[in-house]
């Protein structure tokens, strides 16, 4: 199933956001059109009903309302359906943008694609995680980074030793892989850790939650939790089974960055690694700048923060935002890359 929007995004005039309009999805656009009359940005993502990729998104329009360039943002997403996914770059191809923003299924499905775009002049920005052609214009949580600070965090609260349960990602992401590798990489120097189940859940919190619910039922002697993300479902869990807390690793989001502050007392241990679905502000940036004809380099990486309850508790406070819902990233901002305000974020992110 597709779903396709798109956005006008007029910059700032006298320090207000102008108010974006829907155009059809079969308009089309000039790509050779001047800088004073703007340019259109097309923003492919191939999952829909996840939170995180649709604070994704937005913080691209967001950025692209203090652009001092007009800008329209051409929104195409599908649920998983990589076939369908190339027939809307395609199609925004033939629309004739200038740039396109992409959130990759995998590393390699879309570089033909890509090498389409890139021959039509137009300038490619892969986000999130990384695609292997050389074609693209990279931007990226380090997910390898992710992985291994994380579990090294979590290998260190139990000393080295005990049973620790996975809940990945998506089977075949990039982003899920790298973590992997990374998580592989930190236990090389934890013998004593023992993985004992790693179930994929799709960044999917339903399932997630469903999952730790039945590892908690099995009697499965567990002494720490790392995740991909899908975390205020394990504290939960735990809340519900009456069962100890354990040390819990998790992403910034909005909710389980409010357990690890409201639940410390109660004995709640746990850690966020930073992931900011904000990564989408900063490949509108960069596909600006690319625009404007500046040199970027070809792979640029976000390095991820390990915030914990014990140690950063002042930090988590100051993030969590008591007007958003669960799934919001606290992160609303990637320093160096996006240049609006809290307050512009706020006003169109409403998570």
């Amino acid at each position: 199933m597709s779903r396709i929007t798109s956005l006008v995004v007029r910059g700032i005039l006298a320090g207000t956001l102008l108010s974006g309009v829907v155009a059809g999805a079969h308009s089309t656009v000039d790509a050779a059109r001047s800088t004073a009359a703007g340019y259109t940005i097309g923003f492919a993502n191939n999952l829909i009903g996840n939170g995180w990729r649709e604070e994704m998104i937005c913080a691209a329009k967001v950025q692209a309302s203090v652009s001092t360039t007009p800008v329209k943002v051409v929104v195409q997403e599908n649920q998983a359906n990589t076939a369908l996914m190339i027939s809307q770059i395609r199609n925004m191809i033939s629309q004739g943008v200038n740039a396109l923003i992409i959130d990759p299924p995998d590393p390699t499905s879309l570089n033909g694609v890509i090498h389409q775009a890139v021959q039509k002049g137009i300038k490619v920005v892969v986000v999130d995680q990384l695609v292997t052609s050389p074609d693209a214009y990279q931007v990226e949580n380090d997910q390898v980074a992710y992985g291994k600070l994380g579990m090294q965090w979590l290998a260190k609260k139990l000393n080295g030793k005990g049973n620790v349960v996975l809940l990945q990602g998506a089977a075949g992401a990039p982003a899920d892989t790298d973590r992997y590798n990374g998580i592989k990489a930190a236990l090389a120097m934890y013998p004593g850790i023992k993985i004992v189940a790693q179930p994929h859940t799709g960044w999917d919190f339903a399932v997630g939650a469903k999952d730790i619910t039945d590892l908690l039922n099995s009697n499965l002697k567990i002494d720490g939790v790392w995740t991909s993300g899908i975390d205020y479902p394990v504290v939960n869990a735990f809340k519900t089974a009456a069962k100890p807390f354990v040390p819990v690793v998790g992403a910034d989001t909005n909710e389980f960055v409010k357990q690890l502050i409201t639940m410390k007392s109660a004995g709640l241990i746990g850690s966020v690694v930073t992931n900011p679905s904000t990564v989408g502000g900063a490949g509108m940036a960069l596909a600006l700048d690319l625009l404007a004809g500046k040199t970027e380099p070809k792979i640029s990486k976000l390095t991820p923060q390990v915030w914990d309850n014990q140690n950063n508790l002042a930090q988590l406070k100051s993030v969590y935002f008591s007007n958003r819902g669960a799934t919001f990233t606290n992160q609303w901002q990637v320093p160096g890359w996006t240049t609006y305000t809290k307050a512009q974020f706020l006003t169109m992110c409403k998570g």
